[in-house]
């Protein structure tokens, strides 16, 4: 599976971004997609990730009831909407995919999203 990442930008504190992320394959829908981020002289982090049927989620403490993981199998597509952002959510975000969240073998080349206060 190939992961293209989409929607990143420079966004004032307190609003919104959704990102997306393409995948290429037939295995995306049985995958299950993830979300990861990594700040400048950080190391990368979970942001969030979802099964293949949606119904399963999983957030990071920093941006549980502020982000919202989910999915379109029918388009190969995982979406990150972000909402209330903060200075601290400026991060490179990766979405990932694989057979378990223990092995996410297709990366996509990251997004920038910069939050500004």
């Amino acid at each position: 599976v190939q992961l293209q990442a989409s929607g990143g930008g420079l966004v004032q504190a307190g609003g919104s971004l959704r990102l997306s992320c393409a995948a290429s394959g037939r295995t995306f829908s049985s995958y299950v997609m993830a979300w990861f981020r990594q700040a400048p002289g950080k190391e990368r982090e979970h942001v969030a990730d979802i099964s293949w049927s949606g119904s399963i989620t999983h957030y990071a403490g920093s941006v549980k009831g502020r982000f919202a993981i989910s999915r379109d199998n029918a388009k190969n597509t995982v979406y990150l909407q972000m909402n209330s952002l903060n200075p601290e959510d400026t991060a490179v975000y990766y979405c990932a995919g694989g057979p378990s969240i223990v092995s996410l073998n297709s990366w996509g080349q990251g997004t920038q999203v910069t939050v500004s206060s």
